[in-house]
């Protein structure tokens, strides 16, 4: 099947037509390990998941490198807040962020490169981009002269005008343009052992250069596919398009995809107002991380979506109802909706649609119970929800008395006392569901 995914930079779907026959070369901006991700961030990565899961259901062989921020401001900053060295600190969130993927389902890049084992290939970018007049020096390091890129800015969209007089004032080095971008900072005490030698000056990278440096080493001069949130349009991935072009005199990338935000009862996630989530709060709370995948999938990716703890409750509902569709025995896959799932998914990853296209399966009776897990499974391929044929759970007499008692509170309408008995259910690793033949008993 052929895919067609919305380009940021043409504003436009098109049809994804890969360098190298059916290989599809994809760099996806990764973490800065330096906290907790957020379930923001998590979007993105379960968004571009299913992107590679499309891919790979369409055939296509894909080459997926996801790169890992382990030196900036940020994380030399905060290894000095925690007493760690800049390499304890990474190790230790890098880690808690890849047992974030394998919870939420997704297949982790088989190349995670980090921006300290690439400083080499940085340096001779750097080099290059200031032989051929691309970049200078400052007292606090080296910059990109953006006046010197062809159509900066375009891929944002971005009005070079509008920079505002109190932005190039507070500009404290001999910058040539307000916007112009470091490649390299030049050692300061606040470095503290984090530093490498240059042709240039002792210092250390950017953080924009670094993404280059890893992509053009992982996947060539030009990549089919590059990812990131919405976020990344400006400064980072605009600065990456600029640096990498000016270094190959090649395009960067073909395809620019871009997930939206994830808001928190209508507001943007963010420190300052105490609203961002990560995944271990939504599991302390007692929900599958798989609830929370089945909600992003309820959203197109390039849609904001409005998290809160009701919907992350009817996404979990949800899944656990759409379980009670697959069986013990997988029959045949029924084609018909087969080819309507592929031109729904393959239409710029139309996740909302598909979701409702497997309800349509699960609700259509004259399918045999056997063809419709046969073909709620195959969907699954690209959804990643975990579905899999099940043996009958013997469920515990404790659970069972429990549940009694919850639908004792049902009868006599004590909703409290009802969602009381559920959310004790599940503290024991089980979830009820209501169905329309009664209750529903499942191992979480």
């Amino acid at each position: 099947m052929d895919v067609e995914l919305f380009n940021t930079f043409s504003r436009s779907k098109e049809k994804l037509e890969p360098l190298h026959g059916r290989e599809v070369k994809i760099y996806q901006c990764g973490p800065t390990v330096y906290d907790y991700a957020h379930i923001g961030n998590l979007r993105a990565y379960v968004s571009w998941d299913i992107l590679r899961r499309t891919l790979e259901y369409a055939d296509y062989e894909v080459k997926q490198v996801m790169n890992l921020t382990d030196i900036d401001d940020k994380t030399i900053k905060r290894s000095h807040d925690e007493g760690l060295t800049l390499s304890e600190l990474t190790s230790k969130y890098e880690a808690i962020f890849l047992a974030d993927l394998r919870h939420l389902n997704i297949k982790v890049p088989e190349h995670l490169p980090h921006a300290t084992e690439h400083i080499a290939g940085m340096i001779t970018i750097i080099e290059k981009l200031l032989r051929d007049d691309f970049a200078y020096k400052t007292d606090d390091g080296v910059y990109f002269n953006i006046s010197k890129s062809k159509d900066y800015g375009a891929l944002a969209e971005l009005d070079l005008t509008a920079v505002t007089q109190s932005r190039i004032a507070n500009d404290e080095y001999d910058k040539k343009n307000a916007r112009d971008f470091a490649l390299w900072k030049f050692w300061t005490l606040d470095d503290g052992g984090n530093v490498f030698d240059a042709s240039f000056g002792r210092g250390r990278p950017g953080w924009h250069i670094e993404c280059s440096a890893m992509a053009i080493s992982e996947l060539g001069e030009t990549i089919d596919i590059h990812t990131g949130g919405v976020d990344h349009l400006f400064p980072h991935h605009t600065n990456e398009i600029a640096q990498s072009e000016a270094f190959t005199g090649k395009p960067f990338a073909k395809i620019w995809l871009h997930n939206e935000f994830v808001m928190v009862d209508g507001q943007k996630m963010s420190k300052s107002l105490g609203n961002l989530i990560a995944l271990k709060t939504i599991i302390e709370r007692g929900f599958s991380p798989l609830a929370y995948r089945y909600w992003v999938l309820g959203a197109h990716y390039r849609a904001k979506a409005n998290f809160t703890w009701e919907g992350l409750e009817g996404a979990q509902t949800a899944l656990a109802r759409l379980e009670t569709h697959i069986g013990d025995e997988v029959g045949t896959i029924n084609k018909v909706y087969i080819k309507r799932f592929e031109e729904i998914i393959s239409n710029d990853l139309d996740t909302p649609r598909a979701l409702a296209l497997a309800w349509e399966v699960a609700k259509n009776a004259t399918l045999s119970p056997a063809d419709k897990t046969a073909t709620l499974l195959d969907f699954d391929r690209v959804f990643g929800l975990g579905l899999a044929p099940h043996k009958k759970e013997v469920i515990p007499e404790n659970i069972m008395v429990l549940a009694h008692a919850r639908e004792e509170a049902r009868e006599t309408k004590n909703w409290a006392k009802s969602d009381e008995i559920r959310a004790e259910i599940r503290a024991l690793g089980w979830e009820v569901t209501d169905t329309d033949g009664g209750q529903k008993i499942t191992k979480l």
